[in-house]
């Protein structure tokens, strides 16, 4: 399987929502396109990785410090840690996470995309 990274993000209309572009040992390889604030919320089982690929993006946290990060760099929030991504810009994601990680944790808001939704057009043939 060959992925090119713009192809793939050029495909993304919504912001915060994400599409996998892959699987790996039980991991799902997620791109995403991100702007504004998006939800507290956390995901009792799984750690989740953020690797930013184009512009900025903060991790807000309720019990630490918050974290910004930079095109390049990338910054794992632990499993059961509450958490919200804020990008004031569109920021360009690749998340990592197991595959099975809900969107929005136990949180459910307008946005929230089960599992299927982030691999409806893998089916799709999109």
């Amino acid at each position: 399987m060959i992925s090119n990274l713009d192809r793939e993000f050029g495909q993304i209309t919504d912001y915060w929502s994400p599409r996998v572009v892959a699987d790996v040992n039980n991991q799902s390889v997620k791109l995403a396109k991100l702007k504004g604030e998006f939800v507290w919320h956390d995901h009792a089982d799984e750690d989740e990785l953020f690797f930013i690929v184009k512009g900025s993006l903060t991790i807000q946290y309720r019990d630490r410090e918050d974290v910004v990060l930079s095109a390049g760099e990338l910054h794992v929030v632990p499993k059961g840690v509450e958490h919200n991504p804020l990008a004031e810009n569109e920021c360009w994601v690749m998340l990592f996470e197991p595959a099975e990680t809900k969107h929005t944790g136990d949180v459910v808001v307008e946005g929230t995309k089960s599992a299927a939704q982030q691999r409806a057009h893998l089916t799709n043939g999109a």
